[in-house]
């Protein structure tokens, strides 16, 4: 029985795609973006999460941990990463839920037994289930056995991709998809590299597939200070959605800081400095940039 690997199942979200959504958020992804916010899905292995803040220092940890991760002096609450395996048993114990471990197998139907209490809300609303991370076509073929068994539920179902992945994948999952909500995070390759760990060539070369099988997509496009919020990277993207008529939408999302405290509770590092919200004028202006070159909508999330 295939088993993938995630660190959440969201109920009841409506920025995922349309209607009432279940997400489901895969651990693993092959870009590093310098702004990501969702640090628990970067790496496919499972992770100890630590808080300090409602740490009482009571121990429990230190007592039923097997490799000497716990160590308390000074007043203060040390963690030895580096002998770290994420088994978890300082979690069971902890009394203020200072700890918990990142990650979990799960089979397609564990999921889908959670997922499907909600089908009374997607048919309602026109939801589904959405494939997130992290990137879930990181593990491809548990992706596609997840969406084709949605599909075969009656689900509406979307893939949130950055697209970083062979030909062969999304044609394979193009054929449960209903929506792929495709991120870009720069057109200009040198500068994507930069900015994520790797060119954008074979993005590019998949959402160019995606346009000859025809199938719906929403262009998802982080708009980050000093990294991709000027007019040229705008006008980039107009250009890149007109030539594609499957696109149906573009998404301006502006940078926020939700969520950089996840490096800490995860002992990693985050290299984009910025902890403050984007400016909103600055924000509609760049969608406005975009409008004025494109007839698809353009939504500024």
């Amino acid at each position: 029985m295939m088993r993938g690997m995630v660190f959440d199942v969201q109920h009841f979200c409506v920025d995922d795609g349309p209607g009432i959504r279940s997400t489901v958020f895969f651990k693993g992804c092959p870009l590093r973006c310098v702004w990501c916010h969702n640090a628990e899905g970067l790496h496919r292995e499972r992770q100890l999460f630590f808080v300090a803040d409602p740490c009482t220092l009571c121990g429990a940890c230190e007592a039923v941990c097997p490799n000497g991760v716990h160590i308390f002096e000074d007043g203060r609450h040390c963690l030895m990463r580096s002998k770290c395996t994420a088994c978890g048993k300082c979690a069971e114990v902890c009394p203020s839920n200072a700890l918990r471990v990142v990650g979990k197998e799960m089979t397609v139907e564990e999921i889908l037994e959670d997922v499907l209490r909600c089908q009374p809300f997607f048919d309602n609303s026109g939801g589904g289930i959405t494939l997130s991370g992290g990137e879930p076509l990181m593990q491809g073929d548990f992706a596609c056995e997840l969406a084709q068994s949605s599909k075969l539920h009656g689900m509406h179902v979307c893939v949130e991709t950055c697209g970083y992945c062979s030909g062969d994948v999304i044609r394979k999952i193009a054929a449960h998809t209903d929506l792929f909500l495709y991120d870009i995070k720069h057109i200009d390759p040198e500068a994507h590299k930069q900015l994520t760990g790797v060119d954008n060539r074979l993005i590019l070369e998949n959402l160019e597939l995606l346009a000859r099988l025809n199938k719906p997509v929403v262009l998802r496009c982080p708009i980050i200070p000093d990294c991709n919020d000027g007019e040229a990277h705008a006008l980039a993207v107009a250009e890149l959605a007109n030539r594609m008529d499957n696109i149906t939408e573009i998404h301006i999302e502006p940078y926020h800081p939700f969520g950089v405290e996840k490096y800490t509770a995860l002992g990693m590092k985050l290299s984009y400095g910025s902890r403050k919200m984007m400016d909103s004028a600055v924000a509609e202006q760049i969608a406005e940039q975009i409008r004025m070159h494109t007839k698809k909508e353009v939504i500024l999330t």
